[in-house]
């Protein structure tokens, strides 16, 4: 028997590594090919939206797509609330109670996500609560939810993250508490979600002084909205097809708030939601105006000293500017100015 001829094995070993990493580069380049360039616009769509709404991950589509074309996806799903305003007076006016005053909590997960919801009977608990180093470095929801004596809550609006490495100090867009502006320019126009003086959830795209004249007593910037005046604004068919954590805040005819957290980014655990399913949620519990409030890391729920979800990020809640805070029943809650 003759011995083996180790030049030739290695000879051979390469040639196999070498066919298997052409056919690598081949069939993935083909197949990256197909998704973005061929007949599967949904799963590229899937893909494109959920890559543009992350910090860290949007190469995966600027790598394979110009910038024309991302935009042109992303416009394709945009919802459009131009002149959409949503109407205080088809809102009960609170008079509470010792029995209505109470809090409810619904786990409203499903196979696909875990999803929580907060009913508040009484809207004139919810406010804004704020960092207290605001400007210079944000706070984690608990620890908002902490230093204003408050029960619970969820986080509110956005703030500026270069390249997901922000500290949550400065805010975006508009932010009102207590009345008082704290973010924001004059005669500029914002999405504003906010709570006027009567405690019913204000949707619309307004100047600081129409803010003022709608007495709106706190309030963030975010986007889109997603119920106005009973009518969901995400049709069918219309509905962007990425999956995120959301976090979510809305209102019932007869004033009770809901608020809405759903988890995403972690496969094993929660893949996330689209807009239209969270939609679907506040609808299902009687939401007649909604709005999508900052998702993503953001996304946080804390309710009596507890953190009620799991926020994507590896490093935990992140740092916040802002949170829809829930104050506790006796009014004994002081907010951070």
């Amino acid at each position: 028997m003759g011995g083996i001829n180790v030049k030739k094995t290695k000879k051979i070993t390469k040639n196999v590594l070498l066919f298997i990493l052409i056919n690598i580069f081949v069939f993935g380049t083909f197949s990256l090919g197909m998704v973005y360039y061929g007949p599967f616009t949904l799963t590229r769509d899937f893909i494109v939206t959920t890559a543009m709404r992350t910090m860290n991950h949007q190469y995966f589509a600027t790598m394979f797509l110009s910038e024309a074309k991302v935009n042109e996806i992303l416009d394709k799903y945009k919802v459009d609330v131009t002149g959409k305003v949503s109407d205080e007076k088809a809102i009960a006016t609170f008079k509470p109670t010792v029995e209505d005053d109470k809090i409810e909590y619904v786990d409203v997960s499903n196979g696909k996500y875990k999803a929580h919801l907060l009913i508040v009977n009484n809207p004139n608990r919810v406010v804004m609560g704020l960092a207290s180093s605001l400007g210079k470095c944000g706070m984690k929801l608990d620890e908002i939810v902490k230093s204003n004596n408050a029960v619970g809550g969820i986080n509110a609006g956005g703030f500026e993250d270069d390249q997901g490495v922000g500290n949550g100090g400065t805010p975006q867009g508009l932010l009102i508490s207590n009345n008082k502006v704290i973010y924001g320019k004059e005669g500029q126009r914002y999405d504003v979600i906010g709570f006027n003086d009567e405690s019913k959830l204000i949707l619309g795209q307004f100047t600081l002084e129409e803010a003022r004249k709608k007495k709106i007593r706190d309030a963030a910037t975010f986007e889109p909205f997603l119920i106005i005046n009973g009518e969901p604004l995400i049709k069918e068919g219309k509905s962007s097809p990425d999956l995120q954590p959301r976090t979510v805040i809305g209102q019932r005819q007869d004033g009770a708030v809901l608020m809405l957290v759903i988890d995403g980014r972690q496969p094993l655990y929660s893949i996330g939601a689209t807009l239209k399913e969270a939609q679907d949620i506040m609808l299902r519990y009687g939401a007649y105006n909604a709005a999508n409030l900052d998702g993503g890391a953001s996304t946080t729920m804390v309710y009596n000293g507890k953190m009620i979800n799991k926020p994507s990020s590896i490093h935990g809640p992140r740092y916040l500017p802002s949170a829809f805070i829930i104050k506790s029943a006796d009014g004994s809650g002081k907010r951070q100015q």
